[in-house]
């Protein structure tokens, strides 16, 4: 695995389809490892709204469920998109639910989290809603911690930054 920018990476999407990042070539994306029964689930109200304020500027959220901390993800697939269109009515494209740390961690968050891959920073998911942005070239640019809300002046800056 030793691609610098994401657009090698083909993930199942919650629908079981194939979704490859190279159609998203030419956007912005913000990756977020997301979860049903969190403290921070109300983020997803904010990740639909900055959704859909952005998404005809080449921006785009995918979100990856993920039970990695807390069991706070517990549900099928089904469950999840159900979840997420119900209570908050998601409309950014959703991923089917992978592992973010750990001995199988998913290839796309060893991308995320491994400066030899990713050419960019090294980190490790601290918790659910953990956000990735990845420039318009593919290429990782930074980490934003769970606790910052989608809403904050950092990320819109980022999303309206040329």
């Amino acid at each position: 695995m030793e691609t610098k920018n994401i657009y090698s990476f083909t993930v199942k999407n919650i629908d079981g389809n194939e979704f490859s990042f190279e159609q998203l070539k030419g956007k912005k994306i913000m990756i977020v490892n997301v979860a049903s029964k969190c403290g921070f689930t109300p983020q997803y109200k904010a990740l639909e709204a900055l959704y859909q304020k952005y998404k005809n500027d080449n921006f785009i959220i995918v979100g990856f469920p993920a039970n990695n901390f807390a069991h706070q993800e517990p549900g099928t697939d089904a469950e999840i998109k159900s979840f997420c269109n119900m209570n908050y009515g998601v409309t950014f494209p959703m991923m089917s639910k992978i592992s973010v740390k750990g001995k199988d961690k998913a290839p796309i968050y060893q991308w995320l989290t491994t400066k030899k891959y990713n050419g960019k920073i090294h980190s490790i998911v601290k918790w659910n809603f953990q956000k990735y942005l990845i420039n318009k070239e593919g290429e990782l640019e930074q980490m934003i911690n769970p606790w910052v809300k989608p809403e904050s002046k950092k990320i819109s800056k980022w999303i309206e930054s040329e």
